[in-house]
């Protein structure tokens, strides 16, 4: 991917990257050692000089990954030279870890990055539990990953999930404002606790019936487990769900199969990082809601 620009006034080239092309200090010096900064079609060092009329350029070229490219399906949703989206399946990482360098959608995408003949790297902008399914977000570059990170600060990325769980809210919409703490002791697992971090979802109630409902969830936080975690401590835990379950929950799940979380990343909207036009991105796939008289 290369961005450039015409100069519109006199300065070093590195003040040029970083105030008209938006290049962080950080990635400007990393693109200086790489040599991928132009000065009218020419390499060129942070300390050249422009003036008005110039034509400043950077080759947002990414190094290989440290872990294996990997062929697997994936389920392309959308692409351009900016992102990515797939739609995951459960039971996949989304970033190989220190236990666990292979078999996860960034395995997948590295091998076929390779295949396609782009110089990306792999750079998660929405991360999923390994069993949450739906649109996963991908940045091609450090540069359009900083701006996701800007537009996540922001809150203009519109993330909205659909979860089936057991029983369901008395209100047909509201919002849960709850805390989400980390524990210590390196556990994964989070509470509601008021020594944690603020965390707001509203809810709606798209269906009920057979002991439990679908639930269309917009997070306003992001907080680690916080949609299953909102959901439990609202009294409606997510169907299939091996860590935030209550013993009746747990059993109405193993009485219908479900061994996954039933939840789904099934929409994100958002401003185009370099264009600022509106994407919306949805999955296609969708949530197990058994309906049961027997319940």
């Amino acid at each position: 991917m290369i961005l450039s620009c015409v100069a519109a006034r006199e300065a070093e080239l590195s003040s040029i990257l970083r105030r008209e092309l938006g290049l962080s200090a950080g990635l400007v010096g990393r693109l200086k050692w790489q040599g991928a900064l132009y000065l009218n079609g020419v390499p060129a060092h942070t300390n050249a000089r422009v003036v008005p009329g110039d034509t400043v350029a950077a080759a947002l070229l990414e190094q290989a990954e440290g872990y294996p490219a990997q062929q697997m399906p994936l389920r392309v949703l959308y692409e351009d030279d900016a992102m990515l989206a797939l739609d995951k399946p459960a039971s996949v990482l989304v970033h190989p870890s220190h236990a666990r360098n292979g078999g996860t959608l960034a395995n997948g995408l590295a091998f076929y990055y390779e295949s396609t003949g782009q110089r990306c790297a792999v750079h998660p902008v929405t991360r999923l539990d390994r069993d949450t399914l739906g649109v996963t977000l991908f940045a091609k570059n450090a540069f359009v990953q900083e701006r996701f990170r800007q537009l996540l600060e922001a809150r203009a990325l519109q993330k909205t999930y659909l979860a089936a769980v057991f029983g369901g809210p008395a209100a047909d919409a509201g919002t849960i404002d709850l805390p989400v703490w980390k524990p210590p002791g390196g556990t994964l697992i989070r509470q509601t606790d008021p020594r944690g971090q603020q965390a707001v979802t509203d809810y709606r109630v798209l269906s009920r019936g057979g002991g439990c409902a679908l639930l269309e969830l917009r997070p306003h936080t992001g907080r680690t487990h916080q949609l299953r975690l909102h959901c439990l401590a609202s009294g409606f835990p997510i169907l299939g769900d091996p860590q935030y379950q209550t013993p009746a929950s747990a059993a109405f799940s193993r009485g219908r199969g479900l061994d996954t979380q039933q939840l789904l990343a099934a929409r994100l909207a958002f401003p185009h990082p370099l264009t600022g036009r509106p994407v919306v991105i949805a999955s296609q796939q969708t949530v197990a809601l058994p309906i049961s008289t027997d319940s």
